[in-house]
C-alpha cells in the first residue's frame, strides 16, 4: 500500500531540535470495544467488573470442537460506526486468523480482519483553535480480544483471566496525517464522542473499552516519512499527548546524534512521563494471516446499510452546526456542548423557550463549571434543567439580578427546592421601585462628594459608585436602574 501524505508542513508544530526543525508524523490504531450483551463469537456475558474467569464459554477458552459464530449486533454496530465516520461500508468482508503465541490468548491466534475489513475509507474532523483538520481514517475491522495476564499478584506466578477473551473490537486505523500531540488528543475525543453518540462504545478507557495504539516517527518538514515506533495500549487522551511528546523528542535526539531510529514496539509509563522498549515490531508477515476456515464471508445488502443510515443519531459535527445556526452559539461553545450527547441534550432543555446564549452560558460557566470543581458529572448533578430554566426566567423577567441569580444558584445547588419559591420565601427579588432605589444613590452621592466631582472628569468612576449602591442594597436593587440614575445625577447623560 502507497502512503500519500496529503498534509503541508506547519512550522507552528514543528519540534526545535538542536540542528534543525524536525515534524512529526503520527497515525492512531485505536482499539473500542462493541457495546454488546455478548461476545463477537459466543453467547458470552461482555459485563465489566465481574470475578476472574466468570465471563468464559468454551468457545471463549478454545476448547476442542467449539466453533465461532457471528454475533449480528457487533456487525450492526460496526456499520454503524463506520456511517459515523462518513467511511465506505464493504457489503462483503472476510475474518482471518492472526497468528501469535501469548499466554492469555488461548486459541494460538486472534480471529480478526485484514485485507478485506467490513468498513473500508473515512474521515473525522477536528476544531482545533486556528484550523479545521481533516483525518482520514484508513479502515475498521472486527476482532476479538484477548484475556489479560496478571503478573503482580504472586512472587512467582502469573495468573490469566479470560473474562474479556473474545469481546468484539473494532479497531479503526488512522492514516499518518497527525501532525502533533494536541491534533493526537482532539481525534481521540472525537472519535470517541461520535462512539458515544452512537452508542457503539462506551469510551471508558479506564475500563479498558477503549484504548489507543500510537505510531509515532519524525523527519525533516516535508520529508520522507521516518522509521515508526508504536506506543502500545495507551489508556487515557493525556497519556496520548505525555507519550507523543516524549517518544518524538526521544527520536529527535537520537537522530541529532548520528543515530538511527529502531522499528519497535514500546510501552508509555505513566509514572515517568517516558516511553520504553517492548519488543521489535511486527509487520503483517509475521503474523501468517489466512482465512478463517470456520467462518464464511461475512455479506450483507445495501439496504440492511440504508435502514441502519435511517435511525443514525445526529451526530456532533450536524449538532454542532445547528446550534450555532439556530440558537445563534458560538463554535466554542457549541463544541464544548455537543462533546458529550448528555450535555447537548441538558442544554436543549434549558434553553426550550428561553434565551439560548443566557442559557449556554450559565450551563457552561456555572453549571459546568461548578460540576468540574467537584469532580462530579453531569448524570451526578444537584441541579436539574427544569431548575436551571427557572433561574434563567427569573433573570429574563427582572425579578432577580445577576448577583442574586449566582447566590440562588448556590441555594438551589446545595440544598434543592424551586427556585421562584425560593425567591419568593427568602425575599430575594431585586428592588425595581425607582423611588427606593434613588433613596439609596443620594445617600452614597451625599456622602462622596469628592468622587462626584471625579466622576464628572472620569465617567468611569461611575462603576465605584454602582459597587455601592449594590452593596448597600444587599444586591437587591437593580443594576440597569442604578447605573441610568448615578449617570443622570452626576450630570452624566
Amino acid at each position: 500500500m502507497t502512503i500519500v501524505d496529503v498534509r503541508t508542513p506547519d512550522p507552528k508544530k514543528f519540534i526545535k531540535g538542536a540542528t534543525g526543525d524536525w515534524e512529526i508524523v503520527i497515525g492512531m490504531e485505536v482499539h473500542a470495544q462493541v457495546t454488546s450483551e455478548a461476545k463477537l463469537f459466543s453467547g458470552a456475558s461482555t459485563e465489566f467488573g465481574k470475578d476472574p474467569n466468570d465471563n468464559v464459554s468454551l468457545v471463549d477458552a478454545a476448547m476442542p470442537g467449539m466453533l465461532p459464530v457471528i454475533n449480528e449486533e457487533c456487525v450492526r454496530q460496526a456499520i454503524r460506526t463506520g456511517l459515523g465516520m462518513k467511511a465506505e461500508i464493504n457489503l462483503k468482508s472476510v475474518f482471518d486468523r492472526k497468528n501469535y503465541f501469548y499466554p492469555d490468548l488461548p486459541q494460538g491466534y486472534q480471529i480478526s480482519q485484514f485485507k478485506q475489513p467490513i468498513v473500508g475509507e473515512g474521515k473525522i474532523l477536528l476544531d482545533m483553535p486556528d484550523e479545521q483538520v481533516e483525518i482520514g481514517v484508513e479502515r475498521l475491522h472486527l476482532e476479538q480480544d484477548a484475556g489479560k495476564s496478571l503478573h503482580d499478584q504472586h512472587p512467582t506466578m502469573s495468573f490469566v483471566d479470560l473474562n474479556r477473551s473474545g469481546v468484539a473490537l473494532m479497531e479503526i486505523v488512522s492514516k499518518p496525517d497527525l501532525r502533533s500531540a494536541d491534533e493526537a488528543k482532539a481525534y481521540l475525543t472525537k472519535l470517541r464522542t461520535i462512539l458515544r453518540y452512537l452508542g457503539t462504545c462506551d469510551g471508558n478507557m479506564d475500563q479498558g473499552s477503549m484504548r489507543a495504539d500510537v505510531n509515532v516517527s519524525v523527519r525533516s518538514p516535508g520529508g520522507e516519512f521516518g522509521t515508526r515506533c508504536e506506543i502500545k495500549n495507551v489508556n487515557s487522551i493525556r497519556f496520548v499527548g505525555q507519550a507523543i511528546e516524549y517518544e518524538a523528542r526521544r527520536q529527535v535526539a537520537i537522530l541529532e546524534d548520528g543515530g538511527k531510529i529502531d522499528q519497535e514496539t514500546r510501552l508509555f509509563d505513566a509514572v515517568k512521563g517516558e516511553t520504553r522498549s517492548m519488543r521489535s515490531k511486527e509487520e503483517a508477515h509475521d503474523y501468517r494471516y489466512f482465512p478463517d476456515p470456520d467462518l464464511l464471508p461475512l455479506e450483507f445488502s445495501q439496504a440492511f446499510v440504508d435502514e441502519l443510515a435511517e435511525h443514525l443519531p445526529e451526530l456532533p459535527d450536524d449538532k454542532k452546526a445547528r446550534f450555532v445556526n439556530d440558537y445563534g452559539l458560538t463554535a466554542y461553545d457549541a463544541d464544548i456542548l455537543v462533546v458529550e450527547r448528555a450535555s447537548a441534550d441538558f442544554f436543549e432543555e434549558v434553553a426550550k423557550g428561553r434565551d439560548a446564549k443566557l442559557a449556554a452560558n450559565w450551563v457552561i460557566n456555572e453549571l459546568f463549571g461548578r460540576l468540574n470543581k467537584e469532580g462530579k458529572d453531569l448524570a451526578e448533578s444537584p441541579v436539574s434543567a427544569a431548575q436551571l430554566g427557572s433561574i434563567i426566567d427569573l433573570i429574563k423577567a427582572g425579578t432577580i439580578s445577576g448577583k442574586i441569580a449566582k447566590d440562588l444558584f448556590e441555594i438551589v445547588w446545595t440544598e434543592g427546592g424551586d427556585p421562584a419559591a425560593i425567591v419568593e420565601d427568602r425575599g430575594m427579588k431585586q428592588v425595581t421601585d425607582l423611588g427606593a432605589i434613588e433613596a439609596i444613590v443620594d445617600e452614597i452621592l451625599g456622602a462622596n462628594p469628592d468622587k462626584v466631582e471625579q466622576a464628572k472628569e472620569k465617567p468611569n468612576l461611575v462603576g465605584w459608585f454602582v459597587g455601592q449602591v449594590m452593596k448597600a442594597s444587599k444586591g437587591k436593587a437593580n443594576p440597569q436602574a442604578v447605573n441610568e440614575l448615578l449617570k443622570k445625577k452626576i450630570g452624566l447623560d
